[in-house]
């Protein structure tokens, strides 16, 4: 064999290994993306299926006289009107540790009308849709159970903790009609009264969450304050003492 013959034989098979090491990269690159692409898209569902979302359950409450997002008689002397959000976490850190104790003190007894409301989309999409899907509840006279469940499945602001995957599993963990449910969700059949609620509170002077108006009438005049945050019972005590004093000097 040639000299040259020899050289170009080594050519040849110098590109014959840099075609395969091309190719074997290039397979590769397309291996990792197929990776990347099961990751992002096939990873979630089957992550999903291996591991289902499983609610937490608060445990029971009484709901006095409740109607819709209303608890109490409705000729009680005071009411007081909580401006909320799902996602806020000092809205969940009122309703842990007070609400229930203000229920049983002064809306049990006959003394306080507590009504829900949200503060719009406040914090973000995810604020909207919760409330959205506790007034959804409402409407099947589960108001107060969607409220619970929300609160005790908060988790952040605007991480997926109230996706509509989830807002289904709190409803059917709370026992909705699913079919009504979810027709009141695709319909977006509450979506004007969250904007409105977020209209009323910023009218009321609302500029955070959780703020509570409360609001009596003493010789036909109705008189209002606000209790700003997650205050403890305590200062709920004072404001609705001193409005029976007021009311009841007024007899």
């Amino acid at each position: 064999m040639s000299k040259e013959m020899s050289k170009r034989q080594k050519m040849r098979e110098k590109r014959a290994r840099e075609t395969t090491r091309n190719r074997l990269v290039n397979i590769g690159l397309i291996v990792v993306g197929a990776l990347i692409v099961f990751g992002v898209f096939v990873g979630p569902v089957l992550n999903q299926l291996l591991n289902p979302f499983e609610p937490v359950i608060p445990e029971a409450r009484a709901f006095p006289n409740a109607d819709d997002n209303a608890l109490g008689a409705s000729d009680a002397p005071i009411t007081i009107t909580e401006y909320s959000d799902f996602q806020c976490p000092y809205c969940a850190r009122f309703w842990a540790d007070t609400e229930e104790q203000l229920i049983q003190a002064y809306v049990e007894t006959g003394q306080v009308r507590f009504v829900y409301r949200s503060f719009g989309a406040f914090i973000g999409p995810e604020s909207g849709a919760a409330a959205e899907a506790a007034y959804c509840a409402g409407a099947q006279n589960k108001f107060w159970d969607m409220h619970g469940i929300l609160f005790a499945n908060q988790t952040g602001e605007n991480v997926g903790a109230y996706s509509n995957s989830k807002l289904g599993s709190f409803a059917e963990a709370i026992g909705l009609d699913l079919d009504a449910y979810n027709d009141c969700m695709k319909s977006n059949q509450f979506a004007d009264r969250v904007t409105q609620d977020g209209i009323d509170g910023i009218n009321a002077g609302i500029q955070a969450t959780p703020s509570f108006v409360v609001s009596y009438v003493v010789n036909g005049e109705t008189r209002t304050s606000v209790i700003k945050g997650a205050q403890p019972f305590s200062e709920f005590q004072t404001a609705i003492e001193a409005a029976l004093a007021e009311i009841a000097a007024a007899q």
